[in-house]
This record gives C-alpha cells, structure tokens and sequence, in this order.
C-alpha cells in the first residue's frame, strides 16, 4: 500500500486514547476506524497527535501534546532513550511491561493457534532488569548519528562506537553508557575509543568499506569470566598490536583478549579465524554445576540468569522420571541437552551449525556427560524414518527453534514420531502459536509460560508442554 500525502489541515487528532502497544515500543490509539501507532506512548495515555506517515487504514504518528499521562509511565533512565535501537519500553512501568508482553503471548497462541489459554501460568519476570545481558556488540563507524543535544565541538568529530541507529544501517550512535551490561563493559568502550582517537586509528565506514577498526565484542560470564574481541578489517600489524597491547595492558582482568580480520561486506564472524592475543580461546559459564565453554562464535542465551530459568521450565514441563529418551532439537552448543542429561536415559541434539555441535560435544566431556549423542545439519533433512528409526524413538521432544519457528516438514516429522510429549521453548508466540495449530492434529496444549528474558523490550520467550491426545 503506497503512502498518503498529508494535507496540514488533517495532520492533527485530538484527545487519542492509547489502548495497547506495538511491538517496536509504539503506543496504539485509533480515531475512527483508522488505526494509529503513536511513538512513545503507552497505553493509559490520552494525547493529541500528529501524523506523521498514513496508509489506507493507519497511520503513524508522534505525541505533540501530552493531555493525561498513563499510570503505568516511568522516567526512561537511559540518555539515549528514542534515538538508540534498544530498550524501547523503559518509559513504561516494569510491572506493565509483563502485563502486556503476557497479553502478547496470549493473542498469538489464542487467535493464531486457536490454543485455550485460560490456564497460562503467569509470566516469569526478571530479578534484573538492567545490566543483564552477557554479550553486546559494538560497531565503530566515521558515520556518526549527532543528536540535536551535541554541541558544535562535538559535531567535528564523526567517529563513534557504539549502536546502528533504526534504519540506518550506516549511522552509529556513539555510546556513552548502556545499562545492558555489567561492568566493565562501558569502561572497556569508552577507554578504547578514546585510545582509537588519541592515536588516530581510523574507524569503520559502512558505506566505503574502508578503515581500521570495525566491532568490539563483549561477553561477560556469569563465573565473573570476561571475553573481548576486536575485529579490525583494513589494520596493519602495528595497528592491531597497539590496539591489543592497550586492551591487556588497561583491563588485565580479561580471560579472553580476541581478535579478527574481517575484509568482508558483512560484519558475521563464523566464517572468520579467531586469533587469540592474550589468555584462553574461551570463558566458561555455569548452571547447577555444570561448566559451559563459549568461544568467539559460541551461542549462549544473552540473559544466564534467566536461561537457567527457562531451563527449569522446560525441565520442569517434562516432569522426567529417569527412563526417557530426550530429542533436543535446534540443541545449539547443547545447553539444554546437557543441562537434562543427568535426569534422563538418554539426550539426542541435532543443530543446522557444525561448530555449535562441536561445542555441545565439548560442553559433554567437560561435564562428565557420557548419555548425549549429537548431530549436526539442516533439521528437515536429519529428522528422517531412518534417523528415528537408527536413534529410537524419543520419549520426550524439546523444541527450541529459532524465531522462524519449525520447517513444516519437522512438523510433519514430529507428528509422525507422536512421542508422548513435546516441551516447545520459543522466542517468537506467532510462529509457535503456528506451529501448535498444526500439531492439534495429535496433540494438546496441557502448559504455558511465558519467560521475560529481556526487560525494556517487546521479547518474550514462551514454554509450552504438549501431549498426545487420547
């Protein structure tokens, strides 16, 4: 649908009763039978508007006059709240924001997947709400987004390290402090881009692909471990020494001190060599005693403290009894395979990335794991009669696919398997509300919970235990 010219006399609506909230942090009010999306409002508010952009049935549209604030507002704690991609929620109450992302889960499984939700348990809220997450990753650019507040001396310098602002995909607003990592993540930032700009490294541009320094990536660990790696792309040897040298020199606390030449288009690192500068090629996490390795290109769920929750969930939703057979699907380095093993007879975990897979063997010597069994290719094509018919038939299914949700051909797989129960895990409620529509079938929804794995924004993880029907 093409977009509407907006004459001046229909720009302004007045008295909008903001009624819900969209996924990218946007208010949602109507007027009439048009349907507005207002840009930092929450729903409580009562505000004139202006339009800013309008199609056939709606229109986004920015707050001009504030009438009646909602109950649920709060004071956003971050300066680069409205500009930055992240955190688009933090102008709204905590305890709201779990009412409407419960809501969200609720309207996907219930109008997508037609799914009786009067018995969803209630949604598991974080004990930490800031400074969660264990991996954030910067870009360097001489791109830099200025903001209406920067002075003139500020706007001659364009380097900047920080995040791409939305839909921009050449402009990076510099970071002076994000709440999304502990300590000492925005140290490690702010002294390196200082560094950079004292010896005037050049900085990444986007659009040329040319300069020296192009990410930094930071992953904390729960064991208090510490991995940063910088990928430079056009850096000579000297550069990338200093550069290094300064980084171990000024923060000796760091496990792992990383680097990479990517020359690429794409900023992607899987298919780029890791080089190690000082300390080990990993740090290790822990839950429940078990040790797991991350290297450079290791997935980990972003937020350990509520992964290890989740985990218990699912653990939880298939209520094991020690005899089961255990099919982990889109197993990753083998979390959950690993972190189920002990209460079962035996885990079976297939993933599409061979380097994952070779983590999720590693993380099962590390932990003593002797019942665990993994495969590595594209789900549709390993889940076959055959593999079933070689590996046994699972007891239990875990699911746990990515935002995608499952290839109808797993779906179809899994409905000809029929295994007693299957424990979905899911990022994504409208593709798994999907998913389940198809698995009614044979199957029936007997638990749901929703996880909130990452304050301040629209994502939400959710749980559901199926079984068979009788």
């Amino acid at each position: 649908m093409s977009r509407r010219r907006i004459a001046p006399e229909q720009r302004s609506l007045s008295d909008i009763s903001i009624t819900d909230i969209a996924e990218e942090g946007k208010g949602v009010g109507k007027a009439g039978e048009l349907v507005l999306f207002v840009d930092k409002a929450i729903p409580g508010d009562v505000v004139d508007v202006e339009l800013m952009r309008k199609k056939k049935n709606f229109a986004e549209a920015r707050i001009s006059r504030m009438i009646q604030p909602s109950l649920h507002r709060a004071t956003p704690f971050c300066k680069h709240f409205g500009i930055c991609g992240g955190c688009k929620w933090q102008h709204m109450e905590y305890d709201a924001q779990l009412i409407y992302k419960q809501k969200s889960v609720d309207n996907a499984l219930s109008r997508l997947g037609k799914v009786d939700t009067s018995e969803m348990e209630t949604i598991l809220a974080a004990p930490q709400t800031q400074y969660y997450r264990n991996k954030l990753e910067y870009t360097f650019s001489n791109k830099r987004w200025f903001t209406d507040a920067e002075d003139e001396q500020t706007r001659t310098q364009p380097n900047a390290l920080g995040f791409h602002v939305p839909l921009r995909f050449d402009k990076i607003l510099d970071i002076e402090h994000c709440y999304l990592q502990q300590s000492p993540s925005n140290e490690i930032r702010n002294k390196l881009r200082a560094f950079a700009l004292e010896h005037e490294i050049s900085f990444y541009d986007l659009r040329q692909h040319e300069g020296a320094l192009r990410n930094l990536i930071i992953r904390t660990a729960s064991t208090g471990e510490l991995m940063v790696i910088v990928v430079f792309a056009y850096a000579d040897a000297d550069t990338v020494e200093k550069t290094m040298a300064f980084l171990r020199n000024e923060f000796p606390e760091i496990t792992s001190l990383l680097y990479i030449l990517n020359q690429k288009k794409n900023d992607t690192i899987f298919d780029q060599d890791v080089h190690v500068y000082a300390g080990r090629d990993h740090i290790f996490e822990e839950m429940e005693g078990l040790r797991f390795k991350i290297g450079a290109k290791s997935f980990y769920q972003t937020n350990s403290a509520q992964a290890y929750e989740l985990y218990k969930i699912t653990r939880d939703f298939a209520s094991f009894e020690g005899h089961e057979r255990v099919y982990d699907l889109y197993t990753g380095a083998g979390t959950i395979a690993n972190f189920v093993a002990r209460h079962v007879r035996e885990v079976i975990g297939v993933e599409y990335v061979p380097s994952a897979i070779e983590d999720a063997k590693i993380n099962s010597e590390i932990n003593g794991i002797g019942n665990t069994r993994f495969y590595a290719g594209d789900m549709k094509d390993v889940l076959t009669p055959q593999f079933v018919a070689a590996a046994g038939k699972p007891d239990v299914v875990i699911t746990d696919p990515p935002r995608a949700g499952m290839h109808p051909d797993v779906v179809a797989r899994l409905l000809e398997i029929a295994a007693p129960k299957i424990v979905y895990v899911s990022c994504n409620a409208a593709t798994q509300a999907r998913d389940l529509a198809l698995l009614n079938e044979k199957y029936e929804v007997k638990r749901i919970r929703p996880v909130d794995m990452f304050p301040h924004t629209q994502h939400v993880e959710n749980v559901v235990l199926l079984g068979l029907k009788r």
